[in-house]
């Protein structure tokens, strides 16, 4: 027996650069994201629920710091250190993707992002099974796991790590996040340390 429930959510206005492509894609510009979820479980909480939709604010929280107002460019993106000199001096909110950037790997990364705080929060009676992610209403891309994550998906999620290596401002080894106005700009960070992946 298995339940599946599903949620929409807004991931806010993000700009994107496909720098490899031919086309105008290869220039900054932005969606207004959205995406839409999957829950699965083998038995209902104790009020009948899959996932209690009022307790995604975690989640919501996440999403948005990923890609509301911010800039998602890829891992080998050429123009990289200028993207980066650019966030330094607040003109953007870089987010650094090792993998690349596009709605497939957004689909991706909203996927193993949901899948980690879902688990988390139910210890396990729940996961995600399913992500699709809008650009607009014509163009969409899924994200569907039949089964555990690999020890390569893994790996993927813990890529998604938003370092300032140019930062002169150090602790230890570890480059600080650059300011950005008045508050300071982490990206991710670490969010997959620690975490459990049920393997």
């Amino acid at each position: 027996m298995s339940f599946q429930s599903t949620k929409i959510i807004d991931l806010g206005s993000c700009a994107f650069r496909q720098w490899r492509a031919d086309s105008h894609c290869k220039f900054i510009h932005g969606y207004k994201l959205q995406a839409k979820f999957w829950f699965g479980c083998s038995e209902l909480d104790n009020k009948n629920w899959v996932v209690d939709f009022g307790g995604l604010k975690e989640l919501k929280a996440s999403l948005e710091k990923q890609f509301d107002h911010t800039l998602c460019i890829s891992g080998d993106d050429p123009l990289l250190e200028e993207f980066k000199a650019l966030h330094e001096k607040g003109a953007v909110d870089l987010r650094i993707m090792p993998t690349g950037v596009g709605i497939e790997r957004t689909a991706q990364w909203c996927f193993i992002n949901a899948d980690i705080i879902i688990r988390s929060q139910t210890n396990n009676r729940c996961w995600v099974t399913k992500v699709e992610v809008w650009e607009h209403d014509k163009n969409s891309a899924v994200y569907i796991a039949d089964r555990t994550i690999t020890p390569t998906e893994k790996h993927v999620a813990e890529q998604y790590e938003f370092k300032l290596e140019s930062s002169t401002e150090t602790t230890g080894n570890a480059p600080k996040p650059a300011a950005v106005g008045n508050s300071v700009t982490t990206g991710w960070g670490n969010p997959f340390g620690g975490t459990s992946w049920g393997m």
